[in-house]
């Protein structure tokens, strides 16, 4: 029997018109009883629950007042030791997906869900998943590599961000978690799987795929199995691949499986039919969710104006935390690189950046150690960091449902947020998609002039500064510096230094000179100059003309770039 949840998930009425039409007790006598059916050969003992510090602990110290239109999570019958791991979180009140979902999850229901991103489903899953596994301990011997969860999510920082809020919640019980993904060294994440039991496993389909072919992991005791972002997954071109694991699983009546996705489409209802059985379908309208805690701003502009807008922008104090989105990688590389000559402090995730890197970046943003995360719609799903303050959307993007995802960086868990998107004549028709999927106008304004103002380059304040300590080196010590500096440079006017006119002659053809002391400078900076750097060794061979010849060049590349 498929039921949808009306407008309003968290009537009393449609909870009871569900439970009171729903057979239940079939279904959890089974994922309690029938999973562990094949265990009793399988090697590694597995602890019992409920131990460490929770004796010590008491829900009487996670104080929450009852509101009128909230729903706790007191109101629900969760583990101690889940409780405690919720009130570390931070959680207090559920958000609506989590109120709605929860008194039918927790019952091992199946659900197909439609929700945005930035609602709290991650939490949602993860709650009624960690419920049903700690209510339902395994005492027989099991393989390592068994999985009792299997979550699926289409990108390598989703399912790291999905296998970090696991192990926060599951910190205070006896489960483990283990994330897989790809780009990442296999035998290390081998290594781990090996050394403890699999109770939640996360993790993208290609390196899931590639753990199952070789027998590291088993999928066939799964009792929980959640397809995260269905429509991503299909967009993606996983889907063969999900399939396969799916069918690694035990049938859909022996297990319980969630699927969330941001839209149903016709091919995600379709997936849905096969993959679950009689699920509740829920449905959370995306308007309430890009308007309550985000405020949006539309500023129409140019296409030649949107840096200078960008950087103005960035330069404004309130901007605390950014995250900057486009629709192509190669618009991404060049926005990180000129706002990184600008003195930005900003990090670069896209398809084409190393895994690693991309997770040291994230972390660095994290961390408050960068301002600015420059972003293809890879980080627009999934990735929660707290105190993001700005999103901007250098350009819109072409599907109006990554609009909401983008946004959805920011304002999250109650927080507000601000929202500015740069429509200009290649993009401003992308705007009536997405006023269509929020049903709402956006408020579309002209920037002041002031946020349109040409900012200097730092290599233009760079420059004079070498130049100036060049003249100064040769005024004091009159050629004695500048020896030590560049000796094939300086020999001629060592050898004339009582004669005013030699010294005065290569003051004078100082600029030329000291082009080769810039060179010099640079080769201490990080990777960035790399060019220059490799011209340098070149001019300790040559005479004079060497170095004069190649300065001019280094200048143009700097003026160029």
């Amino acid at each position: 029997m498929r039921i949808k949840l009306g407008l309003n998930p968290l009537s009393n009425a449609a909870y009871l018109t569900l439970t009171d039409t729903t057979d239940t007790s079939a279904k959890t006598d089974q994922s309690s009883n029938s999973k562990p059916s094949n265990s009793s050969s399988r090697g590694g003992r597995r602890r019992g629950r409920g131990r460490g510090g929770n004796k010590k602990w008491s829900v009487d110290q996670f104080v929450v007042e009852p509101q009128e239109g909230k729903v706790r999570f007191h109101d629900f019958d969760l583990p101690l030791s889940l409780m405690r791991g919720i009130q570390d979180a931070g959680f207090s009140y559920c958000t609506p997906i989590q109120g709605a979902s929860l008194p039918h999850t927790l019952r091992s229901h199946d659900m197909v869900g439609k929700a945005q991103t930035g609602t709290g489903k991650t939490a949602a899953f993860l709650l009624s998943t960690i419920s049903d596994l700690l209510k339902h301990p395994i005492e027989d011997e099991r393989y390592m590599g068994e999985a009792r969860a299997l979550i699926l999510a289409p990108t390598r920082e989703l399912a790291i961000q999905i296998g970090e809020d696991a192990e926060q919640l599951v910190k205070h019980t006896d489960l483990k978690v283990h994330t897989l993904v790809g780009g990442m060294d296999y035998a290390k994440q081998l290594q781990k799987v090996q050394k403890n039991h699999c109770d939640i496993l996360v993790g993208t389909p290609g390196r899931l795929l590639d753990f199952a072919n070789n027998k590291d992991i088993h999928l066939d005791q799964v009792e929980v199995l959640i397809i995260d972002e269905a429509d991503r997954m299909l967009d993606m071109g996983f889907i063969p691949q999900v399939r396969r694991l799916v069918r690694l699983t035990p049938p859909r009546e022996d297990r319980q499986t969630l699927l969330f996705s941001a839209t149903f489409t016709p091919e995600v209802l379709r997936l849905s039919e096969q993959w679950t059985d009689k699920p509740v379908m829920l449905e959370m309208e995306p308007e309430r969710v890009a308007t309550d805690t985000v405020e949006q701003k539309i500023f129409i502009t140019t296409a030649s104006e949107k840096f200078n807008l960008l950087q103005n922008i960035l330069k404004d104090d309130a901007v605390e935390s950014v995250m900057v989105f486009a629709n192509r990688r190669d618009i991404c590389r060049t926005l990180y690189e000129r706002l990184k000559k600008q003195g930005f402090k900003v990090g670069l995730i896209a398809g084409d950046v190393p895994q690693n890197r991309r997770m040291k970046t994230l972390e660095s943003f994290k961390n408050g150690s960068l301002k600015v995360m420059v972003a293809t719609d890879v980080a627009g799903r999934g990735i929660h960091v707290n105190g993001v303050s700005h999103v901007i959307n250098f350009t819109l993007p072409e599907e109006p449902e990554d609009y909401v995802h983008r946004i959805g960086r920011t304002g999250r868990a109650g927080q507000t947020g601000i929202s500015v998107s740069f429509a200009c004549e290649d993009d401003a028709f992308l705007l009536e998609p997405i006023e269509k999927l929020l049903d709402m106008k956006l408020p579309c304004t002209m920037p002041d002039e002031s946020l349109l103002a040409d900012i200097p380059t730092p290599t233009r304040k760079r420059s004079p500064a070498p130049k100036k300590e060049a003249p100064a080196k040769a005024a004091k010590p009159e050629v004695a510096e500048t020896a030590e500096a560049q000796p094939l440079i300086a020999k001629p006017v060592v050898e004339k230094p009582a004669a005013e006119k030699p010294v005065e002659e290569p003051v004078k053809e100082e600029p030329a000179k000291a082009e080769p002391v810039k060179a010099e400078l640079v080769k201490e900076e990080p990777v960035k100059e790399e060019p220059v750097e490799q011209e340098a060794p070149k001019q300790e061979a040559p005479k004079q003309e060497a170095p004069k010849e190649e300065a001019p060049k280094a200048e143009q590349e700097k003026a160029a770039e």
